[in-house]
């Protein structure tokens, strides 16, 4: 029976334990902290998004690059992970949002434990406190355990050993220089799905920080995103600004500084505004724009403060800057703050299959990649995907 050492333990890590055939390899995960999966965990702190729910086309398309993952999420979609969670014992659910979770009342521990237990009927076996230093010169992966090294040999490597943020989780990166010193080129980590700058005024700030932007769309570049974001002393956050993260890194690299518009109101025109803002009316602009369009108290102010006195009562300036106010982002919060990160090991060193090209049986899995998706449940599923593929194609399934 051939061995396999899956080196860490988060969600690549667990689905590919799970659906590795324990007739032909034993299996065995080394993870560095005390108990696999605190990332995993952490995740669900919101509300345990674990995929989503729209066509498979759509899904493929919201990877950046969006070709890497296609056969891996075709052979295993949201719908198939869905299907398999149930089997193990976890019932799910569409929201609003389209997007799955589990049924309510299950919380995220509970999705841990049962993929626990299919590892426990399946002979997997843990081994914890297991931090991976490096391969010795026999070329057998290396763990320390306490304070003794250990040297093991297996047949097939699986490194899942996440990205660079949140590392109380374990995920802090500093695997990167192993790699490099292996020969193997790296992509120093950046944020993603992250925090971003902007200069508020003070006035705005004080009493706006902590606001909902909400049923609105940002564009960046040529990408747009409907959907909320939130008001922060250093910038903003949300889903709808997550979303345009690589357009926003490629603009920050490029000029210190990235341009996005919001759209305050994008179920109307600008021709609806002009004709709501210019209907013969007792109401003053400010009672207009909030009875009449509906904007927020916050996106008010944002015009109020932003706008001179001149183009606040100027009826197409106005509508303009409703339907795109722009502001100048000028950084990411700090890397650990992050949901994700991009950076990594680059794609180009993996084949199609996740293998390393210049170390044959041993692969790469998860956020260790340098690949982005969005929040919403298409990270999860990435790495789920990712792992579903390899023990796919070392059990014989892709042959």
């Amino acid at each position: 029976m051939k061995k396999v050492a899956i080196i860490g333990g988060g969600p690549s890590a667990l689905m590919l334990a799970a659906m590795l055939d324990e007739k032909k390899y034993a299996v065995h995960i080394y993870e560095k902290n005390a108990a696999v999966g605190r990332k995993f965990l952490v995740a669900g702190d919101g509300g345990f998004n674990l995929t989503h729910s729209e066509s498979i086309d759509l899904f493929v398309a919201r990877y950046t690059p969006n070709n890497f993952l296609e056969e891996a999420l075709r052979a295993f979609t949201n719908q198939n992970l869905c299907d398999w969670l149930k089997n193990i014992g976890i019932e799910t659910y569409t929201g609003s949002s389209k997007r799955i979770f589990p049924v309510k009342g299950i919380k995220p521990i509970e999705v841990l434990n049962a993929f626990l237990k299919k590892l426990t009927e399946k002979n997997v076996q843990i081994h914890t406190l297991h931090e991976w230093k490096g391969w010795n010169e026999k070329n057998q992966i290396v763990f320390q355990n306490k304070k003794e090294n250990i040297h093991v040999d297996a047949d097939m490597i699986v490194f899942a050993l996440g990205g660079a943020s949140w590392s109380v989780t374990g995920s802090d990166g500093t695997w990167l220089n192993l790699f490099q010193k292996k020969g193997i080129d790296v992509v120093p980590f950046q944020a993603s799905n992250c925090g971003y700058t902007i200069q508020w005024p003070d006035v705005f700030i004080e009493k706006q920080e902590g606001k909902w932007l909400k049923n609105i769309s940002v564009v960046c570049g040529d990408k747009q995103k409907q959907g909320e974001l939130v008001i922060t002393k250093s910038g903003i956050e949300g889903g709808a600004i997550y979303a345009l993260s690589p357009e926003i890194r490629k603009q920050l690299s490029q000029k210190n500084v990235a341009e996005i518009a919001i759209d305050f109101k994008p179920t109307f025109s600008k021709e609806d505004l002009v004709q709501k803002l210019s209907a013969k009316s007792k109401k003053s602009v400010t009672e207009i724009l909030g009875k009449e369009i509906n904007l927020s108290d916050v996106q008010i102010t944002m015009l109020k403060v932003f706008l001179s006195k001149e183009d606040f009562i100027a009826v197409d300036k106005l509508a303009e800057y409703i339907k795109h106010f722009p502001l100048s982002i000028t950084g990411r919060v700090p890397i650990d703050e992050a949901i994700s990160t991009v950076g990594g090991i680059p794609l180009t060193e993996v084949d199609e299959n996740f293998q390393l090209k210049k170390i044959p049986n041993q692969y790469v899995l998860g956020e260790m990649l340098d690949w982005d998706a969005p929040t919403g449940g298409y990270l999860l599923q990435g790495c789920f995907s990712m792992g579903a593929w390899v023990a796919g194609k070392v059990n014989g399934a892709h042959d």
